[in-house]
């Protein structure tokens, strides 16, 4: 296979995928406690409720970790190499898998401000991915 693999929206993460599309990062948050959470799920995971609501985010997050992938896992990626695969912690709290882009890949730190970007992956599907930042 030489296509990137994409992902495939589904009922459940349809309001994240239309949002990225527009450039705009939406989480799910809880109605009744206020708590974000990301993946998405019917039931609040802090307090068990179902009033989830799509909320737009800041975007802020910082790395909170990471590696450099040096070695593509299939030709799709390979023209790619190296680049940063990261878990983000974003300001409302979620944490999320990312690329890091817009720097060096030896320049990434566990802790460093990043901020969110989109990278239009096919004319369905944009990425959110993140790149450095001023203070989170």
């Amino acid at each position: 296979m030489s296509e990137r693999p994409l992902p495939v929206p589904d009922a459940a993460t349809a309001p994240y995928w239309d949002a990225a599309r527009e450039h705009r990062l939406v989480m799910p948050k809880c109605a009744d406690c206020g708590a974000f959470h990301f993946y998405p799920r019917t039931l609040c995971p802090s307090c068990s409720l179902s009033r989830i609501e799509w909320t737009a985010c800041s975007g802020r997050a910082e790395v909170h970790s990471f590696t450099i992938v040096y070695r593509a896992p299939g030709p799709a990626f390979a023209a790619e190499v190296p680049y940063v695969v990261a878990t983000v912690k974003l300001h409302e709290g979620p944490h999320l898998m990312t690329r890091i882009r817009g720097c060096a890949p030896e320049a990434v730190r566990i802790g460093m401000a990043v901020r969110v970007a989109f990278d239009e992956a096919s004319a369905e599907i944009t990425l959110p991915v993140f790149e450095p930042a001023g203070e989170v």
